[in-house]
């Protein structure tokens, strides 16, 4: 019983059985391929707008290219304290942007506050040489500790970001979960909220190896195709990203794989909340379940083979009592229901 992230998950079945139709033949390399173009062609579909397209193998490539093309090395992102781009990239941001600093914004749930987001900018007045310069703000949806951000307060924090001069990219690793929460429009919950540019995430909800960098302002893309190229990132079989990007949107595969995911960590999250002595920190949004277990709950959960992961506890305004453990558990496509069943009756709920 694996709760330990959704990238645990094996590849989906349309997935894999485009990549071995792709596989059939010759194709035009890095890109030129008519797989890929489909995938563009889907892309602009989805999201309502002609959007430039960078697809690449790993979400830490998305996310640095796309802070490297907002940002110069002089710059600064702002970010969440816990977000991946600041803690799971091993400065992978800082080096695709050439040097870059990454302040971090405090907030609930891996969420930054319009409030703080304003304190932050005015802690770094533009045009002191002795500071780095605002160029950009960082959002991840959803988040590291699963929560969402509606529309409008994407459309807040972007408002403020562009105001103060800063470009604004999301992280959307699991963008298909928080829109299916959110049940709005792609494009609302992207460039219609103000994100210029956009890591869009495969990987998470059932491709191989596929995400795409998708960029709303053309001004901000000029550069991309080389640093791409620059970084190792431009695959020379690109077929088999596009054909993965195509079969992920096609049919609302991606949102089907979403939808079920969430439906999992939703009743995970109801048995936990009745399990005697587990407390949810936050409420449950997408599919992830952060949880206070008992000692002997974790202990007994652990005996039974049931994998997750220990989560690091931060200022989000809640203490640990001296016998508990802070969890977070990650549901999937590929999540067996009987498996979610088994875990909340191992933890008594």
């Amino acid at each position: 019983m694996d709760f330990t992230s959704d990238n645990a998950a094996g590849v989906s079945q349309p997935i894999f059985n485009a990549m071995m139709a792709a596989n059939q033949g010759a194709s035009p390399a890095y890109g030129a391929d008519p797989f890929t173009a489909k995938a563009v062609a889907l892309l602009s579909a989805v999201f309502e707008t002609d959007v430039a397209v960078f697809l690449v193998a790993t979400g830490t490539a998305a996310n640095a290219l796309a802070l490297g093309a907002l940002c110069p090395p002089w710059g600064a992102v702002f970010c969440h304290e816990t977000a991946h781009v600041m803690e799971d990239e091993c400065g992978a941001p800082e080096m695709f942007t050439g040097g870059a600093k990454l302040i971090g914004v405090k907030g609930r749930a891996g969420k930054i506050a319009a409030k703080d987001l304003s304190a932050a900018l005015k802690a770094f007045p533009r045009g002191l040489v002795k500071q780095v310069q605002p160029a950009a703000l960082s959002l991840s949806q959803a988040t590291e500790c699963g929560a969402v951000y509606s529309c409008g307060e994407l459309g807040e924090l972007s408002a403020i970001a562009h105001a103060a001069g800063l470009g604004v990219h999301m992280d959307g690793a699991r963008f298909a979960n928080a829109l299916t929460t959110l049940d709005c429009a792609p494009a609302e919950m992207s460039w219609k909220a103000g994100i210029d540019v956009l890591s869009f995430g495969a990987t998470k909800n059932g491709a191989l190896a596929c995400e795409a960098v998708l960029v709303f302002d053309p001004a901000k893309a000029h550069t991309l195709p080389f640093q791409r190229k620059r970084s190792g990132h431009t695959v020379s079989k690109g077929r088999f990203l596009g054909a993965q990007m195509a079969a992920y949107l096609e049919d609302g595969h991606w949102l089907v794989n979403a939808r079920t995911a969430n439906e999992h960590a939703a009743r995970l999250a109801a048995g936990l909340a009745r399990a005697p002595g587990a407390r949810l920190p936050w409420p449950r949004q997408a599919n992830e379940v952060f949880a206070f277990l008992p000692g002997k709950t974790d202990a007994a959960l652990r005996a039974a083979g049931v994998r997750y992961y220990d989560w690091t506890m931060r200022d989000f305004g809640e203490q640990r009592a001296e016998d508990e453990v802070f969890v977070r558990l990650v549901t999937s496509f590929a999540t067996s229901a009987s498996d979610v069943e088994k875990l909340i009756a191992l933890a008594g709920g």
